[in-house]
């Protein structure tokens, strides 16, 4: 059984819900200028898509390897007002990005960012948990929805504020990193006197394992290869989507921008359906439609010209990223009470991937073509077969009969 209070459920805290997504929102906006701003980044430094991915991979690898580590800590020792500290790292390598003079520097910066990632999500994703009131995958929805959200208007903000202005205007949105820090720290305080309630009322968790060990590690084995599917396609997007059309299609860096901010859009609106859907039908129905079925759509996408290039990223996006918060919360039940570490371990894996797969695929994209990148990862989302031999775990929201996942 997964883990169960002996008390009655408590409440979903619609206001620390909110405030913890808002706060994803402007970490992501942050974070998601990156990319964004490669095309300026080539132009200034003179860079190849291999200097390019080696950005990504070092915001994303210094994310992936401390999230865990990060998270398995904070199982045992929650801290609360590690949250404004994460921000405030982001915040420094924000100011430093807008004003490097040379490579190294950037990598630097974007190494800052990721440090600031990885504080940010896990305890985050804990604080969306204990305010969930037993709807687990309407909490994790709400809050990725939040950052992918601010992902989608990153890109929109780079063509309209930094590419006219500059990469110095880059500095302008350290209020946003401000903003955050100041509402993470209500939030912090919330976190700290809700572990202070809990401890006084010695509430008690029964975490008793689903499954056997083996069967714990070949669920959680499937869930990394359909992470992998999901986030190297998404890096190609990500990463070189504005490329893409410009050279495939001749478009303007602003356009380019505007057809990446609709992707993220329908990214952000696929993860906050993925959630509440998982809760009422079972996540296992979820992550198999969610990654199988987006094959029809990524094999089509190199052969359509311009017009259904901007229609199919639409539901290449809300599918595909139906599939997280699910992969997310199906984890979490496979090792109840272990919050902070599997958050951290899968947001981790995200960020990993799609660093190495920007490297990846930026390098092939140097050797052969930027068109190559989207044949080959169009075959990607085949993986999604591999859902077919999860266990069936999980209960539905609120309620003590096991659910049909």
């Amino acid at each position: 059984m997964p883990a169960t209070s002996i008390h009655p459920p408590e409440r979903a805290v619609f206001s620390v819900l909110g405030a913890i997504s808002f706060c994803h929102l402007l970490n992501d906006v942050v974070q998601s200028l990156i990319p964004a701003i490669y095309p300026i980044l080539k132009a200034s430094f003179h860079l190849d898509f291999t200097q390019l991915g080696l950005i990504s991979l070092t915001y994303q690898l210094t994310a992936s390897l401390l999230q865990p580590v990060v998270g398995h800590y904070t199982d045992r020792r929650p801290l609360p007002f590690s949250l404004p500290v994460g921000m405030t790292f982001t915040l420094a390598g924000l100011l430093l990005l807008s004003s490097a003079g040379s490579y190294p520097l950037l990598l630097l910066a974007s190494g800052l960012v990721g440090l600031g990632s990885a504080i940010f999500h896990p305890e985050s994703s804990r604080v969306a948990r204990l305010a969930s009131g037993g709807q687990h995958g309407m909490a994790q929805s709400l809050f990725q929805v939040g950052g992918n959200f601010g992902s989608s208007l990153g890109p929109l903000l780079a063509a309209f504020i930094v590419v006219p202005r500059g990469r110095g205007s880059i500095a302008w949105f350290s209020g946003v990193s401000l903003l955050g820090i100041g509402i993470l720290t209500w939030i912090g305080r919330w976190y700290r006197d809700h572990l202070t309630a809990r401890a006084q009322a010695k509430v008690r968790l029964l975490n008793v394992p689903v499954l056997s060990r083996g069967g714990i590690a070949g669920a959680l084995a499937i869930l990394i290869v359909l992470i992998f599917s999901k986030y190297f396609y998404m890096a190609s997007l990500g990463s070189y989507f504005t490329f893409y059309l410009i050279h495939k299609f001749g478009v303007s860096v602003q356009s380019a921008q505007i057809h990446l901010f609709v992707f993220l859009g329908a990214v952000a609106a696929g993860t906050f359906i993925g959630g509440p859907v998982g809760d009422r039908i079972g996540r296992k129905y979820v992550i198999w439609g969610s990654i199988l079925g987006v094959l029809p759509f990524t094999l089509a996408l190199p052969h359509a010209n311009l017009f259904w290039t901007g229609l199919l990223v639409v539901p290449i996006g809300l599918i595909l990223a139906s599939a997280f918060s699910a992969i997310l919360v199906y984890a979490q039940e496979l090792l109840p009470g272990r919050v902070g570490l599997i958050s951290g371990l899968f947001f981790g894996f995200a960020f990993g991937l799609g660093g190495i797969g920007a490297a990846l695929l930026g390098g092939l994209a140097d050797r052969t073509s930027i068109e190559n990148v989207y044949r080959l990862c169009a075959y990607l989302p085949t993986l999604g077969l591999l859902a077919y031999f999860l266990p069936n775990v999980g209960r539905t929201a609120g309620s003590g009969q096991p659910q049909r996942s």
